[in-house]
């Protein structure tokens, strides 16, 4: 009983990965899921179909690794954070679509909040800014507008849950209710320094308390599977939400250590510990995995669009013709020639927050080419990773830290050396790609390993943990400076009226 399944529920897809001992990819799968849009700014999944296609794939990565249900020692769970879900507690069916981190129609009571002074409370109990990304809105809407939900939810017949703990009950027929504290930390519910639902912040969502899950530290023996699902009856002993299970799959154990996801969007973490930092710099504190009882935090900052860039360039432009050959095009020129590329087509993220913000392309002349563009654009993910980390580092000097020292990088635009190595010249840093970059995966799987006697603590996991490449900063810091002055004059531009 040497491996360890992790369940990893996407936005886009459900995967199920499993790793051996030594944290080594044996085999996965993947499906994807139908994404619903039924009204501008709404985003909706359904539940039962993500159900499906996580079990489907759990069975079908055991099954490619050629073993039995016997030999997984544990599961682990990474999911999206604050999707939403409401069932019903007696057929465990969802009263409603389950809706999507990205749904905006809570702005509305997010808005009225704010009006009535109450975002200065939930901010300092949660860490969180009063926004329709967060769950609780999104469940205080569906008691609203779902037809008898309120009285339902009144009578004890309902349950709300993120992924993680929609997957949970599901796995064990109903028998646990349960998610683990970094996905709670995303609800707008939950006070982060007591490890509790504050019953302030439910009174004024209107949420009755009878709805949510126990909460529990994310290494933790949560339940057991029914055997009938997968063969016999596994331990669940591991749940985190993506962003925190990719810090810990990174080995971001301590104060300080910071990691980058870049995906579609860039989501960089940075460990403070146990201490609860209040960001001036445009970021939000939220709850770290725990491997026990004790709080431990984490600043957090989002890039909208990272990789998506890329993307921009085949689809929009037709400057390429696959993702890939964007590497071979921006280093078809030795630097961008003066061209910046402000990719902010859905407006600006940490640390700017400017939804009104609209992508430019400045600094253009008669010798700028498709390659001078290209090279801008790949540029432009390291440019807004650079201002995130940046922030970091005040916000950890402001609260007596160390500015960061060493970013450790994952997600698929972490492959592109020439992107990895102008991060490291932007920062002044090192930036270490791992051995694995699976590490949303690998979180979960070492969090179920601790909590299943697999790994005897945090010690072991960092020495397991490996580099595969490691790029260290070669521009002068003055040149990097300039950089980074030029970037900000054209972040200027996008908001010019």
């Amino acid at each position: 009983m040497d491996y360890l399944l992790a369940l990893d529920q996407g936005t886009s897809s459900s995967r199920s990965i499993v790793f051996d001992a030594r944290g080594r990819l044996v085999a996965q799968a993947q499906r994807e899921f139908t994404q619903h849009y039924p009204q501008p700014g709404w985003v909706e999944h359904d539940a039962m179909e993500i159900w499906q296609s996580q079990l489907a794939t759990a069975r079908e990565a055991i099954a490619k690794a050629g073993l039995r249900a016997q030999d997984i020692r544990s599961i682990g769970i990474t999911n999206q954070r604050e999707t939403t879900v409401l069932w019903n507690r007696a057929t465990g069916q969802p009263i409603h679509a389950a809706i999507v981190w990205q749904d905006r129609r809570t702005e509305p009571l997010c808005a009225r909040l704010r009006d009535d002074g109450h975002e200065a409370l939930f901010r300092q109990r949660t860490g969180l800014l009063l926004d329709p990304y967060f769950s609780g809105t999104k469940l205080a809407w569906l008691l609203d507008h779902v037809p008898g939900a309120r009285e339902m939810a009144e009578r004890g017949e309902l349950a709300f849950g993120t992924m993680d703990s929609w997957l949970v009950w599901q796995l064990t027929g109903g028998e646990v209710h349960a998610t683990d504290v970094s996905n709670a930390s995303r609800t707008l519910m939950f006070d982060v320094h007591q490890n509790r639902w504050d019953e302030e912040l439910l009174a004024l969502l209107n949420i009755p308390a009878c709805l949510l899950p126990e909460v529990h530290p994310s290494a933790h023996h949560f339940g057991q599977t029914a055997s009938s699902l997968l063969g016999a009856a596994l331990s669940i002993g591991g749940i985190a939400g993506d962003q925190q299970a990719a810090l810990f799959g990174q080995g971001c154990f301590r104060a300080g250590m910071a990691k980058n996801t870049y995906g579609t969007g860039c989501f960089m973490l940075m460990h403070t510990g146990g201490r609860f930092e209040r960001s001036v710099n445009g970021l939000i504190t939220t709850s770290a995995a725990q491997v026990s009882s004790r709080p431990e935090y984490a600043l957090e900052g989002s890039v909208f669009i990272g990789g998506a860039v890329v993307q921009w360039l085949r689809d929009g432009l037709h400057a390429i013709k696959s993702s890939s050959e964007v590497q071979a095009l921006a280093a078809s020129v030795p630097d961008a020639g003066g061209v910046m590329l402000v990719p902010a087509f859905t407006g600006l993220g940490a640390p700017y927050w400017n939804p009104e913000a609209r992508g430019a392309i400045v600094g253009l002349s008669r010798g700028s080419s498709m390659a001078h563009i290209a090279r801008a654009a790949l540029e432009s993910i390291a440019f807004q990773s650079a201002a995130l980390l940046q922030a970091m580092s005040r916000d950890a000097v402001a609260a007596g830290g160390e500015p960061v020292s060493e970013l450790r990088v994952d997600g698929g635009a972490c492959v592109n050396d020439l992107l990895m190595q102008f991060q490291a010249d932007l920062l002044g840093i090192r930036v270490v790609r791992p051995r694995v970059i699976e590490t949303t995966a690998l979180g979960a799987a070492c969090l179920a390993g601790l909590s299943s006697g697999l790994y005897a603590g945090l010690d072991e996991l960092s020495g397991q943990w490996q580099a595969e490449r490691v790029f260290e900063p070669a521009m002068t810091r003055e040149r990097a400076a300039e950089l980074m002055a030029q970037w900000e004059r054209a972040v200027r531009q996008t908001v010019a009226r």
